[in-house]
């Protein structure tokens, strides 16, 4: 079975098992970096807001010997989970005074986005672009959020300099930023305490993990950061979600650190999450992020 027969065994099959008041569809919807990625959407009636579950991985699965019945009732099971119960208090989007306190940015790359960026406001950012979002709701499982685009601002008759206003105010309040040694997050991920050697690596992101490589852009932010360091440091950037500090004094060569990020990005970060192949340098005197 191919990866398209499998999508539709897919469909066909969680149809039989949904309520008669949820409506089931296959999405293609493009992802950052404009990769490309093709999902499962459960319409429920009297519900204005629906997850997309993605089936790349649940293919994966399959090929390794899963059934198409054991996958969906994977999707289902999580479908029960992060399905929304109610509809989206702001689901009137022309409602612009509600909705600008819900605007939040996010870090892409600009050239592997040159199509997207082309419908939606963005600001430049060094080699990538500040895009634009409607927080809708954030839990355990995630963010909900919708891109903001150029119809958007016409509805709303503004600006996307007075999006990014509201934006640089609202992110650091809804998605506050974290910063910790690299030691703390791998801890924190296994569960096994790192014994022995010095800290010389940090991961700056927000306190969801999703998107933080953003909290960059946070007033102060890198300001603090070098005050906490005392001296000018390196900001790699090892995905949308996060970025990782490196003090000066304990960092290769700039064409080092350049060739280490990109073959991370190759090897190691899925293709719609790289952020950038270069490194960037934080100058205190300055007070200014440059490539």
């Amino acid at each position: 079975m191919n990866y398209n027969q499998f999508v539709q065994a897919v469909e066909k099959t969680v149809k039989k098992e949904v309520r008669d008041n949820v409506s089931v569809y296959i999405h293609t919807n493009v992802k950052n970096n404009g990769i490309k990625r093709c999902g499962i959407t459960m319409v429920e009636q009297g519900i204005n807001i629906s997850p997309t579950i993605y089936l790349e991985e649940y293919y994966q699965q399959f090929e390794q010997g899963s059934s198409i019945e054991m996958i969906v009732g994977d999707i289902l099971r999580l479908y029960g989970e992060v399905r929304f119960e109610r509809s989206w208090e702001g689901d009137n989007l022309e409602d612009y005074p509600h909705v600008r306190g819900k605007i939040i940015y996010r870090l892409v790359n600009q050239e592997a986005n040159a199509e997207l960026l082309r419908e939606v406001p963005y600001m430049e950012y060094l080699d990538l672009a500040v895009v634009f979002y409607v927080l809708l709701e954030i839990n355990h499982y995630g963010m909900a959020s919708m891109m903001i685009r150029n119809e958007h601002l016409r509805m709303w008759n503004t600006t996307k300099e007075e999006i990014y206003r509201y934006a640089r105010r609202n992110t650091e309040i809804l998605l506050p930023d974290e910063f910790q040694t690299m030691r703390a997050v791998i801890e924190e991920l296994t569960g096994r305490k790192e014994t022995g050697g010095k800290d010389i690596m940090y991961i700056l992101s927000n306190e969801n993990r999703s998107f933080g490589a953003a909290a960059i852009l946070y007033e102060g932010r890198l300001k603090k950061i070098g005050e906490r360091l005392g001296e000018n440091f390196y900001v790699l950037p090892s995905s949308v979600h996060e970025m990782i500090i490196i003090a000066e004094s304990e960092a290769p060569s700039k064409e080092e650190l350049s060739e280490m990020v990109a073959e991370i990005n190759r090897t190691q970060v899925e293709a719609e999450e790289v952020l950038s192949d270069h490194a960037y340098y934080y100058d205190r005197k300055q007070e200014k992020l440059v490539l």
